[in-house]
Order: C-alpha cells, then structure tokens, then sequence
C-alpha cells in the first residue's frame, strides 16, 4: 500500500459515499436505478470506442462482475427503501472487508500478515459498530428485513470485487476492465425501463436526470480508482481502506439527511481509524 495506492482509495472512499447519497436522495427507486445503471452504461460505451479490448482470460470475470453488480444495484436500493442512509450504507460496507479476505485467501492465494488481519478485523469491528448503533424504527432491536438487505448487499460487495480483482489483472487494462464491465452490466436497463414505463418512462426520469447522470460518472471514478488499486495492492487491504468511505458516509447522513451520529458511532469511527493504520503500517 503505497502513498499513491492509499490516497486513490480514500479518494474512492469520498466518492463512492457521496454517490450513494445522491442515490439515497432520489425518492424515485426506480428512477434512481435507471438513471444509475443506464448512464454509466453510457459512459462505457463511449470509453470502449477509446480503450483495447480486455484480454480472453478476463471476459468470464467480466459476465460474472455484470450479474453480480446488477444484483448489489438492486439490493443497494432495496436498502436504502427499508432503512436510514446513515445505517444501511454502513452496514453494506462493512461486510464487505472480512469476507474479501476470506474469498481471496481461498481462491487468490492471498495472505496478510499477522497485523494485516489484525487491522482489517479491528477496521471491521469499528464499521460494523457504526452500523449496527441505533438501527432504524427501534433503540434496542434491528429491523430486520431492512439489516438482512443491507447484509445481502455485503456480500455481493465482496462477490464482485474479489471476481473483479482476479478479472482486471486479467484484462491487461484498468480503463478497459471498467469500460466493458459498466457496459454490459447496464446494457439491457433503458430497455427494460422503456418496456415496463413506455411513454411515461421520460417524464418520470427528467427531475431526476442530471443528478443520476453525475451519480452514474461518481460511481464508475470511484470503482475505476479502486480497480487501479487492486492491481497494486493485495484485494483485502484495499477493500478494507475502501470502507472508510463509511465514515464520509455517517458523515453525509448526519449532515444532509439528519440522521443521528452520536457518541458510539465515534468511538466505533476511531476503532476503524485504528484498524487502517495497523493495516497501513504493515503494509
């Protein structure tokens, strides 16, 4: 983990919480989706006409990363319907790390050291603290449709970024791997939204259009610095920096949509900031 690696997945961290926020705000699911998918969608198909083609040994991963993205996209939503931005958010992102380095160690041959795996677990405990302090609708009880959709979106978070790891290692070129991977993911969505909204399908999507279409970019940034990244640095370490957008997260809910932050949510911050630097001082 270099100076450079570290400072393009925190810059990914910034970016990935701000368009989950922009995401959030956008009462219109359906539209929020749309206008997500489809525009990165968009963007990709203007950056293949610019960028080699992936090589063969990553188009298995490619597909797979498509699927499994559109399902997070879905669940990611589902979650937010269900559950505060400031909770849900959390509770995805911190699923994530642990479950990154188990799936890498397994099928990556990947190891840390001893305070590496201290760290990421330290990081976590503080995550999954900031997430599961004051769970929407209840002080002493989860909701649990809306913690088993935020949990779902976890894994699909660690299914996808340990197969897009091994993929863009395979593909010969970062820019490539997300081009192609934001095109077919999102391919098929305006379609399907033409299909089941027809001609009201304009008129739902036009409040909403520029801050969807900046989301859409946001999105393809943060995940493009954090592929970059993964071509550098062991997949754990960088999906474990990565969920410090976390605290950007807690931030904006707290901030922007009201939601209480509180002295828990504090101490679980600093367990996380601690989690990083042993991570960070190992590395």
């Amino acid at each position: 983990m270099t100076p450079l690696v570290t400072a393009a997945v925190l810059l990914a961290a910034i970016t990935h919480a701000t368009w989950n926020a922009m995401a959030h705000a956008v009462k219109d699911r359906f539209a929020a989706f749309t206008l997500l998918v489809g525009g990165s969608a968009l963007v990709g198909a203007v950056m293949v006409c610019f960028t080699p083609l992936p090589q063969a040994e990553a188009w298995p991963y490619l597909i797979a990363s498509a699927l499994l993205h559109l399902g997070y996209q879905a669940l990611l939503f589902k979650s937010f319907s269900l559950g505060d931005f400031g909770q849900m958010y959390p509770i995805a992102r911190g699923t994530a790390p642990l479950v990154v380095f188990l799936l890498a160690a397994a099928f990556l041959d990947e190891q840390l050291s001893g305070w590496q795996l201290a760290g990421m677990v330290t990081a976590t405990a503080g995550l999954l603290g900031i997430a599961l302090w004051g769970i929407k609708g209840s002080t002493t009880r989860p909701d649990w449709p809306a913690l088993l959709a935020a949990l779902a979106t976890g894994l699909s978070i660690a299914a996808y970024t340990v197969v897009d790891g091994a993929g863009v290692r395979a593909s010969g070129s970062t820019l490539s791997y997300i081009a192609w991977l934001t095109l077919l993911q999102g391919a098929l969505i305006p379609f399907y939204a033409f299909a089941a909204h027809g001609r009201q399908l304009l008129p739902r999507l036009r409040p909403y259009a520029a801050r969807g279409l900046l989301g859409a970019v946001l999105s393809m940034i943060a995940y493009a610095l954090v592929l970059w990244a993964q071509t550098r640095a062991p997949l754990a370490t960088v999906a474990a920096l990565r969920e410090s957008s976390i605290i950007a997260g807690a931030a904006i809910g707290a901030l922007f949509f009201k939601e209480r932050f509180g002295g828990p949510r504090l101490v679980a911050a600093g367990l996380m900031v601690v989690g990083i630097g042993l991570m960070l001082r190992a590395g």
